[in-house]
């Protein structure tokens, strides 16, 4: 499964990270092809590509604020293929989060 990620909280400092981490560990440990993209105090970091979102089985916007470039998952959202979180419930349930992911 290849998933895709944007992670941003408020402060763009600790949650926007641990959420990262989180998504990041839990797809390795499932053997799924995971980038995650983030968008905190240093600005977007690991940015992804449209050919990534575009080839992407599912997308997890671990987000609490407006983030830039969100127009690029208009068509996975169109699909039903977007789930947005709020980046605390994906650092305290990382399990669930990506099991949620597994259904769309």
């Amino acid at each position: 499964m290849k998933i895709v990620a944007v992670t941003a909280c408020p402060t763009g400092v600790a949650h926007t990270y641990m959420a990262q981490e989180a998504i990041e560990i839990e797809c390795k440990k499932r053997g799924y092809d995971v980038q995650v993209e983030t968008q905190g105090s240093m600005g977007i970091e690991n940015e992804l590509a449209q050919e990534t979102i575009d080839h992407a089985d599912a997308i997890l916007l671990a987000i609490a604020i407006g983030i830039e470039g969100e127009e690029r998952f208009d068509e996975k959202t169109d699909e039903g293929k977007v789930i947005q979180i709020d980046p605390s419930e994906v650092i305290k349930h990382p399990v669930e989060t990506i099991n949620q992911l597994e259904k769309i």
